[in-house]
């Protein structure tokens, strides 16, 4: 018989930068979660799913959860402390930036006129 052996590991290589690209589905004005978010990793990886939740401390990044055995555990989520950062910072950022054109867009899309009777037949 040939003796197993286990596979050798993958040589380990310099991290390459990370670029989030962060896009914010839907902001909220009431209850607890204020936005609806998605990031793409360098282009080639997609997280959908992810909430910006209000606390008591602020607003923070939600990831994609699931249930199991009454409490909730984390689809994905980031490895390391530094790119924990990164990432709730770039998610942070994009809504921060979203809210404060909130203003701006509702000021650019014109009043659309209520529909009415006139013009109308039955």
């Amino acid at each position: 018989m040939k003796k197993s052996t286990a596979p050798e590991p993958a040589p380990v290589k310099e991290p390459l930068p990370t670029q989030l690209e962060v896009k914010i589905h839907s902001l909220r004005t009431g209850g607890p979660v204020l936005a609806n978010a998605s990031v793409t990793l360098n282009g080639c990886f997609a997280v959908r799913g992810l909430r910006v939740v209000d606390s008591e401390n602020g607003p923070f990044v939600s990831m994609p959860r699931y249930k199991s055995g009454g409490e909730y555990r984390d689809i994905c989520f980031p490895c390391t402390k530094e790119f924990h950062q990164q990432f709730h910072q770039a998610v942070l950022g994009a809504y921060q930036q979203a809210l404060s054109q909130l203003p701006q867009r509702q000021q650019e899309r014109p009043e659309q006129p209520s529909p009415s009777m006139d013009g109308m037949t039955m």
